[in-house]
């Protein structure tokens, strides 16, 4: 059950106050992620290394309770569990935005995640489905350009508080070390540098496992 955040006793009250009056709220940052380890994990598991770091992202985004708030009207929603947007390519050169739901076991989670993305890849347009509800992150990935620094289209309009989360190209060295960078941003009414820290951190942790 969702509960709401006690704003009168939270330090970052004024925090919140000052920066959802932004018309750009969010900011970001770009980190390099080490995959050898995960990558070799995934491919001699033979599942799909996209929903293996999917998934990690996901179990170090529900770690972080910043990263659950979420801004209903003047409160803030503390939500239990995050699902992931993502988006999914077709064969057309088209995607569509998916909603993939969180599971801490990855064989439950990858099941229900690889029907969601054949839904998608055979249904036309953007939208494909309702997004009734903002217990979710944004997220995708981007394996053509290795990227140092990322932006996303926004409507300053519509009402989001989600994080969004981006992947680039894989790079392999001579050594055979296996990186990614990681574009995060997130609402710095709900968040701040440590917590961005705090995920990224985690996130790392469980690519190590």
């Amino acid at each position: 059950m969702n509960t709401f955040l006690d704003l009168d006793h939270w330090p970052r009250k004024e925090h919140f106050h000052f920066f959802r009056q932004f018309e750009e709220p969010f900011f970001g940052a770009v980190v390099e992620i080490d995959c050898t380890k995960a990558y070799d994990k995934a491919k001699a598991s033979g599942v799909s290394f996209f929903l293996y770091y999917l998934h990690k992202t996901l179990v170090a985004v529900n770690a972080v309770e910043a990263f659950r708030y979420r801004i209903l009207e003047d409160q803030i929603v503390i939500h239990d569990r995050i699902d992931g947007s993502a988006t999914i390519s077709r064969e057309d050169g088209s995607f569509g935005f998916s909603l993939i739901e969180f599971h801490p076991d990855f064989e439950t989670f990858s099941q229900k995640a690889l029907l969601e993305i054949e839904r998608v890849k055979n249904t036309p347009g953007l939208f494909t489905r309702s997004f009734d509800q903002d217990n979710l992150i944004h997220f995708s990935s981007i394996p053509w350009v290795n990227f140092t620094s990322l932006s996303h289209a926004r409507s300053f309009r519509f009402p989001d508080s989600c994080p969004k989360i981006s992947f680039g190209k894989m790079i392999v060295s001579e050594s055979g070390k296996r990186t990614m960078n990681m574009s995060v941003h997130v609402h710095h009414a709900l968040a701040d540098g440590l917590h961005v820290g705090q995920f990224v951190d985690g996130f790392q942790e469980e690519m190590n496992r």
